[in-house]
């Protein structure tokens, strides 16, 4: 029944933003407000991510491409210049570094005068996707749970009303998971934080603690079952609440979770499209009132292709506003209540989540588990591309109903945002500056107290905010975790050895067969992800495709520096490199590894560069001497791997 004067209120409306610099983000973040957006969404750069300041090598060309960079409190206090951190919603998107930039927060809403006690907002610190789907994490993946526990045990004494934790399955499905497989990662991730939390807690505030969980989900295209998902997702959570930790009160046992929709299917091909698409996976997290988002954020219609600008974010925000506000949506209790095939599909989602989480809990957990789940990702996602590949799922404008008008979103500046190049030295120049102006002794003395604590398994929150305080960087502060608990290489989920996946396959294994023995050995086909990059999908279905095809593969997952991948290419022998990079980072990365392919001999070897690249970035990446350049528009990967098998003929003119 519709009541207007009972409608209610609507979800927290914000977008996910941050670029180039704290002053210019803090400019966006005002602008956005004044348009009505309700709550903040960090996005930080990989450099402020992965724990190295703007000046490192690893951050080379990725200084704030992918959000904003923060390496010391003036940077954060300049991000949350005229912003009254008391009043504001805040989600920040970040993970490894989750403990430090908390403290930063905390320090800079200190500074304003705010009561601590009174902050509301979200840290993503969810370490245990980081291991399965995007990359940025730091240490081993227990040391990383206990820091997760530090900051909730933190907040929940110090900042009540802060969530300390956003299980984050949003990645999962950005990396093939089905929506089984991300309801049960989810949750087996949800209770391993809580199983660590537990001991630190007085049984009788261990409810409270619970119900400061929070979750962070995907919504793809699919919408009717990605609804249904998010109704077996209350269900679940609920059950797991109240009889694997015993909390009584509902209000604890409540699923809230925020959502970005599906940025995976936004495609390169006819843009304008994801408009609809956008729309359509929003109505999965808002129609049932019962699995409503708490707060939710959309993608642009142009993220395919680059760094949306603030008007399509606008744009995007837009979308959400006239849903809230002028349709009547928020007036009828549950739409879906009683609906005998919603019913159905929750059920059959409950019960594959539960098989699944069956066998986590028989490995010992998610921790335990990390393995198995990425393995099963990449088997997900490749099942996935070879669906779209063969045309049994529909992509339009991609496989089918490719023809189409010239988009006119398109023109002027090509539809996107480009990060000025100099950004990166002047930021580099304004954390020199305050490595100078900052007291040494106290910088020193803060660290070594961080330290102490971090080998003492002591909480390591009040330290990082008396570094924050003291003047300590992003890389400082992530050195000194490094240092105590040591650094940590994620599983690929790509296997070595033979295939059995063979499927369609018989003419490209026997063009590499015919290949390998003029060659006079296997065709080495070498995959690198230099710079910080972590979404390794594209990454890890090239090189399983490649296995499949018969090529002996070398990939060592993320996080290479150019020089690694060239000494990699220099002792494998490799006959083709192939290089993966999404955050935008790809002109001073493939220069760079060009210059040292030569340097090293190895110009004759072939380089081909996949990544989300504009048309005059292709253009300067092939006057570098790179051979081929893909984006997402090229989905057909049998024709990557003719490519690979034509540039790795050693009498090419015969092959053609």
């Amino acid at each position: 029944m519709s009541d207007p004067a009972q409608k209610d209120r609507p979800w927290l409306i914000r977008t996910y933003a941050g670029h180039s610099t704290a002053a210019a983000s803090n400019a966006l973040y005002r602008s956005n407000l004044a348009k009505g957006q309700t709550g903040l969404s960090v996005a930080f750069d990989l450099p402020t991510q992965t724990g190295y300041d703007s000046d490192h090598v690893l951050a080379r060309g990725e200084v704030g491409k992918v959000g904003v960079p923060v390496s010391h409190l003036g940077d954060m206090r300049t991000l949350f210049d005229d912003i009254p951190l008391e009043q504001m919603n805040t989600s920040m998107t970040i993970n490894a570094t989750a403990p430090w930039l908390l403290s930063l927060y905390i320090a800079v809403a200190e500074e304003q005068g705010a009561d601590v006690s009174k902050l509301q907002g979200t840290v993503q610190n969810d370490l245990v996707k980081e291991y399965l789907s995007r990359g940025t994490y730091i240490c081993p993946p227990e040391p990383s749970l206990r820091m997760i526990a530090d900051v909730a045990e933190y907040c929940y004494t110090n900042v009540p009303k802060w969530n300390p934790m956003n299980v984050c399955s949003y990645h999962l499905q950005e990396a093939g998971a089905t929506p089984e497989q991300e309801l049960a990662f989810a949750l087996a991730t949800a209770t391993a934080v809580l199983d660590a939390l537990k001991p630190r807690i007085d049984p009788a505030d261990f409810p409270a603690v619970v119900g400061r969980i929070s979750f962070f989900v995907n919504a793809g295209i699919r919408f009717v079952t990605e609804m249904c998902k998010m109704r077996a997702f209350v269900d679940l959570w609920d059950e797991i609440c109240e009889t694997r930790y015993g909390v009584t009160d509902p209000k604890y046992r409540r699923f809230r979770y925020g959502v970005q929709v599906n940025s995976l299917g936004l495609t390169e091909q006819q843009p304008e499209n994801n408009v609809y698409r956008i729309l359509i996976e929003m109505l999965a997290v808002t129609l049932s009132k019962k699995a409503r988002a708490r707060a939710v954020q959309l993608p642009a219609w142009n993220e395919a292709l680059g760094l949306p600008r603030p008007w399509d974010q606008q744009w995007s925000m837009r979308m959400q506003q006239i849903m809230a506000y002028e349709t009547d949506l928020l007036e009828f209790d549950d739409l879906f209540d009683g609906n005998p095939a919603v019913d159905a599909k929750v059920d059959a989602l409950k019960d594959g989540a539960r098989h699944e989480l069956g066998n986590l809990d028989a490995m010992g957990g998610a921790i335990a588990a990390i393995d198995y789940m990425k393995a099963q990702l990449v088997q997900s996602n490749a099942d996935r591309l070879g669906r779209i590949e063969r045309g049994e799922t529909v992509v339009v404008g991609v496989n089918k109903y490719q023809a189409g008008e010239p988009s006119p979103l398109m023109t002027g500046d090509g539809g996107i945002m480009v990060v000025d190049p100099a950004v990166e030295q002047e930021q580099i120049n304004r954390l020199s500056a305050w490595r100078t102006e900052r007291d040494a002794e106290a910088v020193a003395a803060a660290l070594a107290d961080l330290r102490a604590a971090a080998s003492a398994g002591r909480n390591v929150m009040p330290a990082s905010i008396a570094c924050a305080k003291a003047g300590v960087t992003t890389g400082e502060w992530a050195a000194q975790m490094r240092a105590v608990h040591g650094e940590y290489r994620g599983p690929t989920g790509v296997a070595a050895g033979q295939s059995n996946m063979t499927e369609g396959l018989d003419t490209l294994r026997d063009a590499v067969d015919a290949v390998s023995d003029r060659l006079g050995r296997r065709l080495k086909f070498l995959v690198g992800k230099p710079g910080l990059d972590g979404h390794s999908n594209g990454a890890e279905q090239i090189a399983v495709r490649a296995r499949d095809c018969g090529m002996d593969i070398a990939y060592e997952g993320i996080r290479l520096t150019p020089e690694e991948i060239v000494r990699a290419a220099s002792e494998d022998g490799a006959h083709v490199v192939g290089l993966s990079i999404l955050s935008g980072s790809h002109i001073p990365l493939v220069e760079d590894l060009m210059h040292r392919m030569q340097s090293a001999g190895l110009g004759h070897v072939p380089v081909i560069v996949g990544g989300i690249i504009p048309d005059d970035d292709a253009d300067r990446l092939r006057a570098m001497g790179v051979s081929r350049v893909y984006t997402p528009k090229d989905f057909e990967l049998n024709t990557i791997m003719a490519d690979i098998v034509t540039l790795a003929d050693p009498t090419p003119v015969a092959a053609e």
